[in-house]
């Protein structure tokens, strides 16, 4: 039976210390989350940051934008966010209207104030194995599960499932960097659970219920579950057959309660280290 990875757990702690830090802080770091419509998910996204976010003591803003929104009237309120000094950390919640280019957000965004590490000079960075101003929160909440609970990434295979620019590719540079073996599967890869079975860390970032069964998994593996899906109940679930995988893997992920608390998690973080690099950078 696999010992559970909590993100709850782990996540808790990481708060405690944030939580610690911003306390003694005269200035609060901050963060802005812009929402073009009124998708119903990405409303409760941000609600869920923005109440993080208090809790911890960062101030947060947010900016609500009609769904009929121009291209041309985001760039700038992005542009203002950008000069504006009292805000440190930036999040375009996407996805946006069709009228929006997204790579044009994305690119509009001050590198210094990416928070989500979307944007080309950061991305660029963890390709080139050098280190970005802060690294994707997924990506960084996966890394973190695995050195919290001392599970060893360098000369290890990890196979990721998805090619995503929001997990899967930055994921699997971020592994490398660490000298892991990783090999990246995707909806055109042939013989996936011949793939997947070579695996010491098998990562599933698909969107696809019961993707990853047992017979895919090698014993004693590390099973990290990226997937947010909905049971024929309405449950949340993975992308893994937890009940089968569980009995094969050495170390599992649940869902809910793994992967998804470390996202926010790593966001206020990012949020966080964003304020100190732009303090150091003001006092120089």
């Amino acid at each position: 039976m696999a010992n559970l990875i909590e993100g709850k757990i782990v996540s808790k702690k990481i708060y405690e210390n944030l939580s610690d830090e911003i306390l003694f802080l005269e200035k609060k770091p901050s963060l802005a989350v812009i929402i073009v419509g009124d998708d119903p998910a990405s409303k409760i996204y941000v609600n869920l940051k923005k109440k993080k976010a208090q809790e911890l003591g960062i101030k947060s803003m947010v900016v609500e934008m009609p769904q009929d929104t121009s291209e041309q009237a985001l760039l700038e309120k992005i542009d203002e966010l950008n000069k504006a000094p009292d805000i440190n950390a930036i999040l375009v919640q996407l996805p946006l209207p069709k009228q929006i280019h997204t790579r044009k957000v994305i690119e509009k965004i001050n590198p210094l104030k990416d928070v989500d590490c979307f944007h080309p000079y950061n991305t660029g960075q963890i390709a080139s194995g050098n280190k970005p101003y802060v690294y994707p929160c997924t990506p960084m909440g996966i890394v973190r599960l695995l050195e919290y609970y001392d599970i060893k990434i360098e000369g290890k295979h990890a196979v990721v499932i998805g090619r995503s620019n929001i997990v899967g590719r930055p994921l699997a540079q971020m592994l490398l960097n660490r000298d892991a073996t990783v090999t990246i599967c995707h909806s055109r890869t042939h013989n996936l659970a011949e793939i997947t079975s070579q695996a010491d860390i098998l990562i599933s970032a698909v969107g696809k219920r019961n993707l990853v069964t047992k017979d895919m998994v090698k014993q004693g593996a590390v099973v990290i579950d990226v997937g947010m899906n909905r049971t024929e109940e309405g449950k949340l679930c993975g992308d893994v057959d937890f009940w089968q995988v569980e009995q094969k893997a050495s170390f599992i992920t649940p869902v809910p309660g793994g992967v998804g608390p470390m996202t926010i998690c790593s966001l206020m973080k990012n949020t966080f280290d964003l304020y100190n690099l732009q303090e150091k950078l003001q006092n120089k």
